[in-house]
């Protein structure tokens, strides 16, 4: 998917992504429709680290539920 321009299409995208490779428990608290695109960058950014790992540590996942908690609108 083609992830350069700042969409809702993709913010969603991203989103779904992001909650599916951190096996989130509680998916409806983070519904991507809870997103727009004025974040875009720093959701890229969050996105493509998410994507890059294989796993990752309990202080890890926290930091990044929180961090995704700070990009929403």
């Amino acid at each position: 998917m083609e992830l350069s321009n700042p969409t809702q299409e993709n913010v969603i995208f991203m989103i779904e992504q992001i909650k599916e490779k951190l096996r989130m428990v509680n998916v409806d608290a983070m519904q991507a429709d809870q997103f727009n695109a004025e974040k875009y960058e720093d959701l890229l950014y969050l996105y493509n680290m998410v994507m890059k790992r294989e796993s990752f540590s309990l202080s890890e996942m926290n930091a990044i539920v929180l961090e995704l908690g700070e990009l929403r609108k």
